[in-house]
């Protein structure tokens, strides 16, 4: 099982850069992590931060090295991650509070990214706190 980058702060995240960052990049990614639980859509990012869309998407992916629709999955996935490290919400409440639009495409996203599914993730979690015994919500 992969481990969730969650350690890493949103806050270190935004100051992190090997590259010269464009301001307008920059103001896109906070846009991102400050709305990730809500719709987002590349022409209202791009509306948020007063440039193009074209402009966005290209500069985007040079600059954080992924493209616009993964880094939002990755911010979501990230927020789920903390979520099930830290509560007891259920999973499908989780996929819903961080963004995402069905539980089958937060599913997906959360296996690709961590190589596991959500449930395997929480279950894993409470045998390495050692807390097998815990009434897990699914």
């Amino acid at each position: 099982m992969k481990m969730s980058p969650t350690h890493e702060s949103k806050q270190a995240r935004l100051q992190n850069s090997d590259r010269a960052e464009p301001v307008e990049i920059w103001k896109a990614r906070k846009f991102i992590e400050e709305h990730s639980s809500e719709e987002l859509s590349l022409t209202r990012v791009a509306q948020a931060v007063n440039i193009s869309g074209n402009y966005l998407s290209e500069k985007f992916k040079d600059v954080t090295g992924v493209n616009f629709v993964e880094y939002i999955a990755q911010i979501r996935f990230e927020e789920a991650c903390d979520f099930l490290e830290n509560g007891d919400r259920r999973i499908s409440e989780i996929a819903f509070a961080v963004g995402f639009q069905s539980l089958s495409q937060f599913n997906r996203t959360f296996k690709k990214l961590s190589g596991t599914s959500p449930t395997q993730y929480r279950h894993s979690l409470a045998k390495t706190r050692g807390r097998s015994g815990v009434d897990i919500k699914i």
